[in-house]
């Protein structure tokens, strides 16, 4: 049996790359050095299975459906539930202000990567604990605290990973190298999740849920392996600024330009799309019960939802992202008034099977068209330098009107899951008709 050595496995790797850049110039390097370019085809690859793991281990511990339906299985009140989306998504959001400046003044990011992604195994591997061993209030309090350490950790491999890629794989090729990861997670998630829906446990399992959790955690493990052996070429230290200080400075943008201070107070009310998301399935739970494959079925309706509409939102968004936003936030509305409608006046309905993972799937339809148009909008409405300004503020707010949601959410968690979703689901309505204000910037 010939030896396999690493200039064979190398070898190997350039003529799969030949195949997947699918042009002539597959080995172009626009914007690289020599040396970084004669270690595109393993960056390439490596990066290729770290990302898809990743985000494979994002979907199968995701606070809005499996984290959330824990949460559920272990007895943790409402109130923590209210707690998931605003700590997961300000989380991630906030210290990437703060941290830029840390992580641009390293010439090499690949360490600051691999911290992060160890950090959110460990977040993960702690909720797979806590699934498997505490309860109630104090189980529900350890797995907000692991979701408070994954956010910070993600917060650190967004902002090393733009750069690692920046620095490792060419222009051309970058797009796609997130589209194949996008597709194999996507294809590897709906796998898990139909799976779980025709033969997963009948019962409830804490070993279950935890051995789950255990899974999603060894995604990063893995991931990190791989991101050991890509290759990085020292770079630029420059633009250490603080962001945090850069973008609170910038708070005079809100009072000079009248049609962002207007998009700021339009997203914030369509954060409804996502803060809406675990209550649909904490109401499964308390109809359906904690059969696995209910589970399933979510997994397999936000793995669709997301694959199947985002193409169709982006081409809408290049439009008219003013009217993808109007569009989906009242979607979002009509479906959550639906489902309260439906729970409280036709509970025949509300006891089917498939009345929440459905919803649950145009909600995620809904979600893709908010993300597609905000994204959009936000792109369209500034250009230059204004651009950057414009994302710092806005995140920045962002970030602390979730912390703020999440409070007075958790605050009003006596109120029945379908009653919550009920009132976000009218500022989603609200949002919409704001929306109609906003001038058209794609025109």
């Amino acid at each position: 049996m010939p030896l396999i050595t690493s200039e064979t496995v190398d070898g190997r790797l350039e003529s799969l790359y030949d195949l997947v850049a699918e042009d002539e110039d597959a080995r172009a390097c626009r914007d690289l050095d020599d040396r970084a370019c004669d270690w595109v085809p393993r960056n390439f690859f490596v990066y290729l299975a770290a990302n898809t793991l990743t985000k494979l281990g994002d979907a199968l511990a995701n606070p809005k459906t499996v984290i959330a339906w824990v949460m559920g299985a272990v007895g943790a009140p409402t109130a923590m539930v209210a707690w998931l989306v605003p700590l997961r998504e300000s989380g991630a959001l906030l210290p990437q202000l703060a941290l830029g400046a840390v992580v641009r003044r390293r010439s090499r990011r690949r360490p600051v990567w691999l911290l992060g992604s160890v950090l959110q195994a460990a977040a993960i591997g702690g909720c797979a604990v806590s699934a498997a061993l505490l309860s109630g209030v104090v189980a529900g309090a350890a797995i907000l605290g692991c979701i408070v350490v994954f956010s910070l950790a993600r917060s650190l491999n967004s902002l090393a990973s733009k750069d690692l890629v920046g620095k490792t794989i060419p222009k051309g090729r970058r797009g796609r190298l997130g589209g194949y990861a996008a597709s194999l997670s996507g294809v590897a998630t709906l796998a898990v999740g139909v799976w779980f829906a025709l033969r997963g446990p009948a019962d409830e399992s804490r070993a279950f849920y935890a051995a789950l959790l255990a899974g999603a955690a060894l995604t990063w493990v893995v991931a990190s392996a791989l991101v050991l052996s890509l290759r990085e070429q020292p770079g630029e230290t420059d633009g250490g600024a603080d962001g945090w200080r850069e973008a609170w400075s910038r708070l005079d943008l809100l009072r000079r330009e009248p049609a962002f201070r207007r998009f700021v107070l339009t997203r914030s009310l369509l954060l409804c799309s996502a803060l809406t998301a675990p209550f649909y399935v904490v109401l499964a739970r308390e109809q359906g019960g904690g059969a696995i494959s209910l589970l399933g079925s979510f997994l397999v309706a936000g793995g669709l939802a997301s694959s199947l509409s985002a193409p169709v939102w982006g081409r809408f968004a290049d439009r008219s992202s003013r009217r993808v936003m109007i569009a989906a936030a009242v979607l979002t509305a009509a479906i959550g008034i639906t489902v309260f409608v439906l729970v409280r006046h036709v509970p025949a309905a509300a006891q089917a099977s498939w009345l929440f993972p459905a919803a649950f799937f145009a909600l995620g339809v809904a979600h893709a068209g908010v993300r597609a148009g905000r994204k959009t909008y936000l792109v369209d409405l500034a250009g230059g330098v204004k651009r950057t300004d414009y994302v710092s503020v806005s995140n920045t707010l962002i970030g602390v009107v979730l912390l703020l949601v999440g409070t007075v959410t958790s605050a009003l968690s006596f109120l029945a899951a379908e009653e919550l979703i009920l009132g976000m689901s009218l500022l989603g309505l609200a949002g919409a008709v704001l929306a109609r204000t906003l001038p058209e910037v794609e025109a």
